[in-house]
C-alpha cells in the first residue's frame, strides 16, 4: 500500500492497523515516503511504464485522502498492466480477497473492476 496523501498521521497509522488487525491474510507493505505526497495515478502509471521489467508490478493499493478521510478506508486500487490507470475502491473489509486473488493470479483487475457497486467500490461477488 502505498501513501500519497500526508496531511493525518493519526489516521494513516489508523488505516495500518486496520489493515493488519484482522489476521494474516490482511498482510501488505506499506509504502510511506514523501516523495509520493499528492502523487497522481497517471503519474504511478508513468512511473511503473519507464521502469526496468523485473521492477515493474502489476497493480498497486493507494492510500489517498478519500483513504484517510473514510471510516472504510477505501484504497484506491490502480492498474498498472492490463488497463493502466483503471482505478476502483477497496473498502480494507475487502482488501484480503482482492490482494490474495490478484497475487496468485486466481482473477485479474478487470474482474474486480467491473464488479463494483454504484459507488465505485468493490464490496463482493453479488
Amino acid at each position: 500500500m502505498l501513501r500519497v496523501d500526508f496531511g493525518d498521521e493519526v489516521r494513516w497509522e489508523a488505516c495500518q492497523e486496520t489493515l493488519s488487525g484482522s489476521g494474516d491474510d490482511r498482510m501488505a507493505t506499506f509504502v510511506s515516503d514523501i516523495g509520493f505526497d499528492g502523487v497522481t495515478t497517471q503519474r504511478l502509471v508513468e512511473l511503473d511504464t519507464g521502469a526496468d521489467l523485473d521492477d515493474r508490478v502489476f497493480y498497486l493499493f493507494v492510500a489517498d485522502s478519500t483513504t484517510l478521510g473514510d471510516d472504510e478506508f477505501p484504497l484506491l486500487a490502480v492498474d498498472l498492466d492490463g488497463e493502466p490507470g483503471r482505478t476502483f475502491r477497496v473498502p480494507v473489509a475487502f482488501f484480503a480477497d482482492v490482494s490474495a486473488n490478484l497475487s496468485i493470479g486466481n482473477m485479474d483487475f478487470a474482474e474486480f473492476a467491473d464488479a463494483v457497486d454504484a459507488t465505485g467500490a468493490y464490496r463482493g461477488f453479488n
